[in-house]
């Protein structure tokens, strides 16, 4: 029997910014999948990767993220890029979330930006203090340091669950996030779209959440 179910956010239950990314590049002549292609080299210590730990500021982050696009052929600056980052609630998937939250314990693990980036609201990227609310426990990257798929933020997450990681189901759109989890014995499902991961997950938990 599962104990807890723990969720990205982004892409998970918002729509996913790979869209936004898509369009912002075909509107500007961009080079297709540049900002992904950014986002993935040396993803442990990018640009991406020390803006989402907030060890650099929106300045060094924009001037980084340039140069590291331009290096794969397209500059793209670092500032354009964080306002396609807010994705649209995905309602089955807030559903869902207050299914599971009645029966079994809930945490979100989220890389996300530092409370002044653009594109934020209200201070917190993506966040809708209402969805927020459902989860028992909360870890950001911004305010921890530790990024998925670093394992310790993984390991923070069942340690103030007080649950077993056996005993978990993680959901993330970023098959690089997911493995970190599966290695400590989580049951990992890969959201590509709302319909198949909620079938993913009642198939798992023995829940309706529909």
């Amino acid at each position: 029997m599962f104990e807890a179910v723990i969720w990205d956010f982004g892409g998970v239950l918002t729509s996913s910014p790979f869209e936004a990314f898509a369009r912002f590049e075909t509107e500007r002549g961009l080079p297709a999948d540049i900002i992904r292609l950014t986002n993935a080299a040396n993803h442990l210590e990018n640009a991406w990767a020390k803006f989402e730990r907030a060890e650099v500021d929106i300045e060094t982050f924009d001037r980084l993220f340039a140069a590291e696009s331009r290096a794969l052929g397209a500059e793209v600056r670092g500032r354009d890029v964080l306002p396609l980052l807010l994705g649209d609630l995905r309602p089955e998937m807030v559903e869902a979330l207050r299914r599971v939250k009645t029966r079994l314990k809930t945490g979100c693990i989220t890389n996300n930006l530092p409370a002044n980036a653009i594109g934020s609201a209200g201070g917190r990227t993506l966040y809708i203090a209402e969805v927020m609310a459902l989860f028992d426990h909360v870890i950001e990257s911004a305010k921890t340091g530790l990024r998925k798929p670093d394992p310790r933020i993984y390991r923070m997450m069942v340690d103030v669950l007080g649950v077993d990681p056996r005993g978990c189901v993680y959901l993330d759109d970023l098959g690089v996030n997911l493995k970190p989890a599966r290695e400590m014995g989580m049951t990992t499902i890969k959201v590509i779209n709302a319909p198949q991961a909620l079938a993913e997950l009642e198939a798992a938990t023995g829940l309706s959440l529909r």
